[in-house]
């Protein structure tokens, strides 16, 4: 690749601040517009107690993974390897899937269809503009090694 050339992905923020704005969003039109009641609070504590569990339960590992393998997790460096342990043994975006499912979390937790529904505008900004520019990316940076774990490994779930 050529030194002039930025290698990193083109991606339209860092992924955690994009999540971050959309919990503080979607958290202060739950307690200041108003907000509409998904569940019995029992299953909703439940189920907000499962989605914030499992998606720190993911990132960690997937964060970890890629440490120990030697390569940055900031995609604004460069990315060094092609990472397929962990939890990228099931999916290619661990991290992003962990950032909708803590979302998810604090939707069933506040008990409210808005918080909740946040996570599609989450899923799509982390898409159309962390995603798809990233593999974008490492398919011109790794060629066939990425394209045979696209093949292989799912993009999210």
């Amino acid at each position: 690749m050529d030194a002039t050339v930025e290698d990193h992905p083109k991606i339209v923020a860092f992924p955690p601040l994009l999540w971050l704005i959309g919990v503080i969003v979607s958290v202060l039109v739950h307690f200041f517009v108003f907000s509409i009641r998904i569940l019995p609070q029992p299953f909703a504590l439940v189920l907000g107690i499962v989605c914030l569990l499992a998606g720190p339960s993911l990132a960690w590992p997937a964060l970890r993974t890629m440490h120990s393998a030697g390569t940055n997790v900031n995609p604004a460096k460069p990315t060094l390897l092609i990472v397929r342990g962990g939890p990228y043994r099931f999916t290619r975006n661990p991290m992003y899937l962990a950032l909708c499912l803590v979302q998810a979390g604090i939707g069933f937790l506040l008990n409210d269809w808005i918080t909740l529904l946040f996570v599609v505008p989450l899923a799509l900004i982390l898409h159309f503009g962390a995603i798809l520019p990233e593999e974008r990316y490492l398919e011109s940076k790794f060629g066939e090694q990425y394209l045979a774990l696209k093949r292989e490994v799912r993009r999210w779930i």
